[in-house]
């Protein structure tokens, strides 16, 4: 049949949770709204807006993604040492 819920997990939902969801939906955001950057001012060494700030995204999306992995990865331990192992 099902199983109880296992109440010594601890919260699904933490601030760390919260901010890697975060991370990885503000390069989405950010990119789906067109309307911010659909614009050819002002221009970076004669590049114009349009171009440069979705080439800055693509840097901030890669910043980004390694702290959220990295948050992940520190989540992933202190829950392995929340419950006793040592599981990587």
């Amino acid at each position: 049949m099902s199983q109880a819920p296992d109440s010594s997990r601890g919260p699904v939902v933490t601030p760390g949770r919260v901010v890697i969801g975060v991370c990885l939906l503000a390069p989405f955001v950010a990119m789906l709204w067109v309307g911010s950057y659909a614009r050819t001012g002002p221009t970076f060494i004669g590049i114009p807006f349009f171009y440069w700030y979705q080439m800055l995204w693509v840097l901030l999306s890669t910043v980004l993604t390694v702290i959220a992995y990295k948050l992940w990865q520190r989540d992933q331990r202190a829950r392995a040492a929340a419950k006793g192992g040592a599981e990587r």
